[in-house]
């Protein structure tokens, strides 16, 4: 940390020395050395600077001080040192895009009480800030744990997409006011996997419950005689099991999601195109948003990034694997990151394509640069991976929209911010999943006279189509609807019928996009 802020100064000092132009007056926090601080704000206020805020108790203060004083003052030997007083703004809960594109902002989880949705997962952080006040219990599970901790991260997500709460911090889940019943069984250890012995243990569970909807963000490519049986079973038995297709982008079935009791379902991105990483086959039933998508995970456990040009803020993601940290330059256009750019003490923006971000990032870093930050060449945010590779500067993903927006901003003062957070954004037929899971119960919970089968093929004939005309093995049915669902019902009411309907674990962490 304290060569960033050495790379800081240093950067605004060159600026200053080579006489380009910078606004009169910025804030600068100054920590100094213990017992030096009275001579250094006297000399401050000497040269003009203005006393914002008094730090006593960390030897520090907050100035603004006019650019002739800053090059002295980051020289001074009673100084620790200097950095931006960098601007903070109001956190607010957001809305992730997938909520009102399965049209669950549309419909009341009022009545949800009169529905239990299983989650068969890694865990649910109890302490979560927005999964706490939900009515929830669960099962624990022979050598995995507490059911009420994730070291894996990935059931918290999963859980925040059902069911994360309407509280003004972090997100909205499918059903967001604590109505719906939870109860979750934890099945995957820290290294996040289990057994298929280990999975119908956990069906039972769900089942003695009085489960009615049960999400599986999980499988794996070997049949199973007992899990099929066991499925086929709690279908006969009145529960609508879901699970994922899976994520190796071909057309291999994966289970539990491809027994014809379970729903199996597609990942799509914000723009419903079909995810390259889902699986397709002919046991695709249904379609949901699997790319990008925000939720809780274990409090502290993520890292959440903010990026400025000009005052303006930017919505951005960390790349995973980059250090956290605070990091101030100007902003420099460094095209496609391919060559070394003139980037000592900047920010380089850089659009993705051609070579890996961690290839990227370190080309910035061995320019000189502060930080790096890659902006998408496709419609959407950029959901990126460092794939191990060790880097020194912190690394962000931004949308293209928000990369053409920069552009026109070089030359002007960035910051790029990575913390600890509570919310991270996973990509996966594991993400899709809940959705489907989420709305199926807010679905069922209007209409509890219905029958699993009968809640099933009404949100087969409501998706919206995508694709071929009709089923597709790419997104089956078409993208879960809430709302078209429970209109149909209300119209045509619990008209029976049939039709059947894949899956694998979390987001391969580094399958081509997200590295690249």
């Amino acid at each position: 940390m304290q060569a960033l802020y050495q790379s800081v100064v240093a950067a605004v000092a060159l600026t200053l020395f080579s006489g380009a132009s910078m606004a009169a007056s910025e804030r600068y926090i100054i920590k100094f050395k213990e017992g030096k601080g009275p001579a250094v704000k006297a000399a401050l206020k000497a040269q003009g600077g203005k006393l914002e805020l008094e730090l006593a108790k960390h030897h520090a203060a907050a100035f603004t001080l006019p650019a002739q004083a800053l090059y002295g003052i980051s020289h001074n030997p009673n100084v620790e040192y200097v950095e931006a007083d960098v601007k903070r703004y109001p956190l607010a809960q957001s809305v992730p895009y997938g909520i009102p594109m399965v049209q669950a902002d549309l419909l009341s989880d009022a009545q949800a009480g009169n529905t239990k949705v299983c989650i068969i997962d890694s865990g649910y952080d109890l302490a979560h800030e927005d999964l706490s006040g939900n009515m929830v219990d669960g099962t624990n599970d022979i050598g995995t744990g507490d059911w009420f901790t994730d070291e894996n991260h990935h059931g918290t997500h999963v859980a925040g997409t059902i069911a994360a709460l309407n509280n003004n911090v972090g997100v909205i889940g499918v059903n967001p006011n604590g109505n719906l019943n939870l109860h979750i069984v934890k099945v995957f250890n820290a290294d996040g996997w289990g057994y298929s012995s280990g999975l119908v243990a956990a069906l039972d569970a769900c089942e003695a419950a009085g489960a009615k909807v049960i999400n599986m963000s999980l499988g794996g490519s070997s049949k199973s005689r007992t899990e099929d049986a066991a499925f086929s079973a709690a279908q006969t038995a009145g529960i609508l099991s879901i699970a994922a297709a899976g994520n190796d982008g071909n057309s291999r079935y994966s289970y539990p999601a491809s027994y014809s009791s379970v729903v199996s379902v597609a990942a799509v991105d914000e723009h419903k195109q079909h995810a390259d990483f889902s699986q397709y086959n002919s046991q695709v039933e249904l379609a949901a948003p699997g790319v990008g998508v925000r939720s809780s995970v274990p409090m502290g456990s993520a890292e959440e990034a903010s990026a400025l040009v000009a005052g303006s803020g930017y919505e951005a993601i960390a790349m995973t694997g980059s250090p956290q940290g605070s990091a101030v330059g100007t902003l420099v256009n460094c095209g496609t990151g391919e060559n070394l750019c003139d980037a000592a003490g900047k920010i380089c923006l850089i659009a993705r394509g051609n070579i890996t971000f961690a290839d990227k990032v370190l080309s910035c870093e061995n320019s000189g640069g502060v930080a790096a930050i890659i902006y998408n060449n496709t419609a959407g945010a950029l959901n990126g991976t460092l794939n191990d590779v060790s880097t020194a500067i912190l690394s962000v993903g931004v949308s293209d929209a928000v990369g053409a927006a920069m552009l026109s901003q070089v030359g002007d003062e960035a910051s790029v911010n990575i913390g600890p957070g509570n919310y991270a954004y996973f990509d996966g037929t594991s993400m899709a999943t809940p959705h489907v899971a989420g709305v199926a119960a807010l679905v069922w919970s209007h209409f509890p006279q219905c029958s699993n089968e009968q809640i099933r093929h009404a949100l087969q004939l409501t998706a919206e189509d995508l694709d071929s005309a009709g089923r597709d093995n790419y997104t089956g049915f078409g993208l879960v609807q809430a709302k078209a669902a429970v209109d149909y019902l209300a119209l045509n009411g619990c008209t029976a019928n049939n039709n059947g309907g894949s899956p694998s674990n979390d987001a391969k962490p580094c399958k081509g996009k997200r590295c690249k």
